[in-house]
């Protein structure tokens, strides 16, 4: 029996709990988070969506297989044609205009998390960079699930960020996450105990650099 992307989370619990369930996430689902934290969330992640577009083009470099890199052609151009816009749009509702994004510094969770998803790519094969970039496409998916299924969390106008849980909630992306998950689960299928343990390593590293950048942005409210 192979192995399968809940294996992953199953061989890093803790962490992945941790990231799921953090402060940051649980102030997002009962609107308590403070609106400074959310600001330099919101900016750093327009940095981290930049790198995430260089992600999928050294995907696309990797890729051995027509349809691995018309995936991989198709995860780049929505970042760059579509999420970028809609971000920096979200951007200026929070008073943060595009020049300044244009401006901004990376703060040193932003840059450790992104430099480790593009060394692991580098350094490894397609595998270890969808590992890598899982915790958040996979990620931001679940925890949109899990907030609605938390007592405390608000929807609606009484939350403002009401419309950051409808992003990750909306068919749309939650589509694209199960699509993830079935070309993980297609892969981790296949692999051996030996290979699946440096994964799960992978996983582990790249959760736990997630759930800096939750606190990165707790800190930044401090």
């Amino acid at each position: 029996m192979g192995y399968r992307f809940t294996d992953l989370t199953n061989a890093c619990h803790d962490d992945w709990r941790a990231y799921i369930e953090h402060d940051f996430v649980r102030g997002l689902g009962d609107g308590t988070l403070a609106e400074g934290a959310f600001r330099h969330y919101l900016q750093q992640d327009y940095l981290f969506l930049i790198h995430f577009a260089r992600a999928y083009a050294l995907a696309a470099y990797k890729s051995r297989s027509l349809a691995d890199l018309r995936q991989a052609h198709e995860g780049l151009k929505a970042i760059l044609d579509v999420e970028l816009d809609l971000h920096v749009g979200y951007c200026r509702e929070w008073g943060i205009g595009e020049a300044e994004l244009a401006q901004l510094p990376e703060a040193r969770a932003t840059m450790a998390y992104t430099r480790y998803v593009l060394d692991t790519g580098n350094r490894g094969d397609l595998l270890d960079l969808h590992v890598a970039l899982a915790p958040c496409l996979v990620g931001y998916g679940e925890i949109a699930t899990w907030l609605n299924a938390q007592s405390f969390t608000l929807r609606g106008k009484i939350n403002p960020y009401d419309a950051w849980i409808a992003m990750y909630e909306s068919d749309e992306f939650q589509g694209a996450m199960r699509a993830e998950l079935e070309w993980l689960d297609t892969r981790l299928a296949d692999v051996t105990p030996a290979r699946f343990a440096e994964l799960a390593e992978v996983f582990r590293d790249a959760t736990r650099l997630e759930i800096d950048f939750w606190q990165m942005g707790l800190d930044r409210a401090i």
